[in-house]
Order: C-alpha cells, then sequence, then structure tokens
C-alpha cells in the first residue's frame, strides 16, 4: 500500500526525509573544535514520525499557540491515530472550523486552550460537534 504526498504515491517503507548527521554535537556556547566530515545519514522519519500512514504535516497560521512555541508559519507534525488526552495539543474541529489549541478536559467539559493571553479559551458549549482531527507530536520551527 502507498501513501499519497502531494501529488506523488510513495510505497510503504520509503523514506522521504534523509539527511547527513554531525558526528560530534555542535556546541551552542563556546566554539569548540569541529571535525571536517559528516557521519553518514540519519531518516528523519525514524526521529519524527511513528507511523507514516497516519501522520500529517500542518501549517500553523496565527499566533495563538506561541506560549507553547508554536509560531505562525511552522509546520506541525499531527499524527491522527493517537488518542487525545487532558494537555496534548490537537487539531479540532469546532463546528466545522479547525483550530490548533491545547485540550483540556475538565470537571465541567471540554476546553480549547489558547497559548497566548491576547486569545480566550474556547470553552466548548454541550450541544457543538467537536472532533479532535489529530494530536501535534513535533514543531517543525523556523530559525
Amino acid at each position: 500500500m502507498g501513501v499519497i504526498v502531494g501529488p506523488r504515491v510513495l510505497d510503504a517503507g520509503v523514506s522521504l526525509l534523509s539527511v547527513l548527521v554531525s558526528p560530534v554535537p555542535v556546541a551552542a556556547g563556546y566554539p569548540s573544535p569541529a571535525q571536517d566530515y559528516f557521519d553518514g545519514r540519519i531518516d528523519l522519519n525514524e526521529h519524527l514520525i511513528k507511523d507514516i500512514t497516519s501522520t500529517y504535516v500542518v501549517r500553523v497560521t496565527g499566533d495563538s499557540m506561541e506560549g507553547a512555541g508554536i509560531s505562525d508559519g511552522d509546520e506541525l507534525i499531527v499524527n491522527r491515530a493517537l488518542e487525545p488526552t487532558d494537555g496534548s495539543v490537537v487539531v479540532a474541529v469546532l463546528d466545522g472550523e479547525l483550530t490548533i489549541k491545547r485540550l483540556r478536559i475538565t470537571a465541567t467539559g471540554v476546553v480549547l486552550q489558547a497559548e497566548n493571553p491576547k486569545y480566550p479559551d474556547i470553552r466548548v458549549p454541550a450541544l457543538s460537534e467537536l472532533s479532535v482531527w489529530g494530536v501535534a507530536t513535533r514543531c517543525l520551527h523556523h530559525v
């Protein structure tokens, strides 16, 4: 069975992301003597994606999740097979509208919590239609 990636279909097990890896850590403080070579390749799929058949990348717009380290223009790796739990960052569909928020399950109901004080939390009314589309597992942040 293949996986659709944009206009392409890839066979299961095909690596989408393979990059060179440095054999030594690179200091973020004072410089250290660096090696002039790389130690082969690593497959980013192995590090970033647990189940390629249920994992998607979504681009973030807006700044309501900045407190969680998620900024406008970032990409989230979202797994649709994971069970959302209290505290998960989720892609939710509330009354037909997509949003990225932190899921809070309280004694009084479900809350979609923003991570920016400029935005109010969304208390999900009892008659609203809410579904969790997927759980964010990684944020690919631009530098």
